[in-house]
């Protein structure tokens, strides 16, 4: 029997557990990096790399997103029956002066809902109107976009929404920023 230098053996160690590690969530487009759910407290965060997390890119390159895109101003949550469903996010790219919503369906309600529909878009307090707006029927992913928005001069938030089949609509709005 054939044993490993104690070094060796370190780097096989690591590399098997680098093996088994995720390789992270969506973020504005770029493939990797931060889970879209942040966390504070009580909130769940993504533990392993799942197929949402691919489908969530290619969403976001379906979106338009810019790759620097990043979070302006606090995150709503869509409540039904007193629980929290789903994350609402705005985010801003620099580069190419837009704003995008961005929408979350918690892992915890998919996993009983395997149906739902779900919007996303950016309110704009100036037109008075839900801007970039995407919407998803049957569906079971969890991560959405909305098209760019050339809202960067008003006052704006993320709005998103899911809908369970037979039932109300259940949303929520990002923070205000202006």
């Amino acid at each position: 029997m054939r044993t490993l230098s104690p070094v060796k053996g370190v780097l096989v160690t690591a590399a098997c557990a680098m093996a088994m590690l995720p390789a992270g969530a969506a973020q504005a487009g770029d493939g990797a990096g931060l889970s879209p759910t942040s966390a504070r407290a009580g909130e769940a965060t993504a533990t392993t790399a799942a197929p949402e997390e691919d489908a969530a890119s290619r969403d976001s390159r379906a979106a338009r997103m810019c790759s620097d895109a990043y979070q302006i101003g606090s995150t709503g949550y869509i409540k039904r029956k007193g629980y929290t469903i789903a994350s609402v996010k705005q985010f801003y790219s620099p580069r190419c002066h837009r704003n995008y919503g961005y929408l979350y369906v918690w892992k915890g309600f998919r996993q009983h809902h395997k149906k739902y529909a779900t919007n996303v878009g950016v309110y704009d307090f100036h037109a008075k109107k839900l801007l970039g707006l995407r919407v998803w029927r049957n569906t079971s992913a969890a991560s959405f976009w909305s098209y760019p928005t050339n809202t960067v001069h008003h006052c704006t938030a993320a709005r998103g929404a899911v809908t369970v089949p037979g039932e109300h609509k259940h949303y929520a709005y990002s923070s205000k920023r202006c």
